[in-house]
């Protein structure tokens, strides 16, 4: 009988089974994209102030017009006289505030409007007896029938019954005088408010 061959047992390992780009480990190995830094946030001083920032609707400062006069709105009542006088430049500012208090302290229940860029003071049903207004070096004070008070103000006008008391920076305001001259002015009749001939928006 013959004898069969017998041959060397083999081994047989399976082939490895390619990985798919499925699996969790595929790729394992190969360089990984770099993820983008994020951009470092500016560290904040606590102690700094936040910018400030203007109020929504905050009404623009008036224009300032020849002399610095402040261009406000023709309106009756104390709120844009208040606005002129805020809007002054330097010092005519505190002269205005202090011809403001004088007029209200001295004719209680005054008139005020601004017209014309100026600030007038009168009586109700009598006319208009005072203004000021702005010009480069002084605040010239305008009284209406100023030939009428005694004594008259010192300034002259090429209107006939209109006087002028002119305020520089360094001048001293004599209250007293002043008061005087309101007063008077307040108790006669006074301009009737009509389209005047008008010098830096006063009366001439």
């Amino acid at each position: 009988m013959p004898t069969s061959k017998v041959h060397p047992a083999r081994s047989v390992v399976p082939a490895a089974k390619a990985k798919t780009s499925n699996s969790p480990s595929a790729g394992k190995g190969l360089p990984r994209k770099a993820k983008p830094k994020a951009a470092k946030r500016p560290s904040r001083d606590l102690n700094e102030k936040p910018a400030a920032t203007k109020p929504k609707g905050a009404a623009a400062k008036p224009t300032l017009l020849a002399g610095g006069n402040p261009q406000i709105a023709k309106a009756d009542g104390d709120a844009p006289v208040q606005a002129y006088i805020a809007a002054m430049p330097g010092w005519k500012s505190d002269v205005g505030r202090r011809l403001d208090a004088l007029i209200v302290r001295t004719v209680p229940g005054v008139r005020k409007a601004v017209k014309w860029n100026t600030p007038f003071y009168g009586i109700e049903g009598q006319g208009w007896f005072l203004g000021f207004h702005c010009l480069t070096k002084y605040v010239k004070v305008a009284f209406f029938r100023g030939t009428s008070l005694r004594p008259a103000p010192p300034g002259e006008s090429k209107q006939k019954e209109v006087r002028y008391l002119d305020i520089h920076e360094d001048d001293k305001l004599d209250e007293k005088q002043l008061a005087t001259w309101i007063e008077q002015a307040a108790s006669i009749p006074g301009w009737n408010g009509g389209s005047p001939r008008l010098y830096g928006g006063i009366p001439l």
